[in-house]
């Protein structure tokens, strides 16, 4: 994907039930349109980044790992380094991270979209992530590896992530994630 076409994804996201990432939307527009770094780690004071939620073949639990640097419990996820393809970045990451093979994509659609705050670090200040969100989907043999950059991973179900101190941003991708899967319940039950 190129940064035209992913502008245009932006703009054409329909966010009807999804207002609170509306003024995420419009930020990231305004960064694209005003930054041509956004996609380098070396843009400051905000650069973009992809990320993935990675969930079971059967949907009812999701991967996340113990980040070591920031020492919390985030779903998977980087620098886009220059690549324009914020998903091809969030799948990238997603199987440095955990691992996992095979992992399938389960909408080309970002999820989710988030902007949130990074404390400075060594010789890099304080600046915001413009995080792109998707959800990938595990095979069902699905075997993890924890990579340099995490404490830990573990599977979480909804409840089990509402029980994690997160970051707002995580809070509300679990919770989306939660209604799919409650959505998919219940048309299996009304079928």
């Amino acid at each position: 994907m190129t940064r035209s076409e992913f502008h245009t994804q932006l703009l054409a996201l329909d966010l009807s039930q999804r207002p609170d990432e509306e003024p995420h939307r419009r930020r990231m527009i305004e960064l694209l349109d005003s930054a041509p770094e956004c996609f380098h780690r070396t843009a400051f004071p905000a650069h973009f980044t992809g990320s993935a939620l990675v969930v079971s073949a059967d949907g009812s639990r999701a991967l996340l790992h113990h980040h070591r640097k920031l020492d919390r419990w985030l779903q998977f996820g980087g620098h886009c380094d220059g690549d324009e393809d914020v998903l091809r970045v969030a799948q990238k990451e997603a199987l440095e991270e955990s691992g996992v093979e095979g992992l399938i994509v389960a909408s080309a659609r970002p999820f989710d979209l988030d902007i949130h705050a990074i404390p400075a670090f060594r010789a890099e200040p304080a600046h915001f992530h413009y995080d792109v969100r998707y959800v990938l989907i595990a095979p069902e043999d699905a075997v993890s590896t924890v990579s340099d950059e995490s404490h830990e991973l573990r599977w979480f179900t909804p409840a089990g992530m509402n029980e994690l101190p997160l970051d707002p941003g995580l809070r509300r991708l679990g919770e989306k994630w939660q209604r799919l899967v409650e959505r998919r319940r219940a048309s299996a039950h009304a079928g």
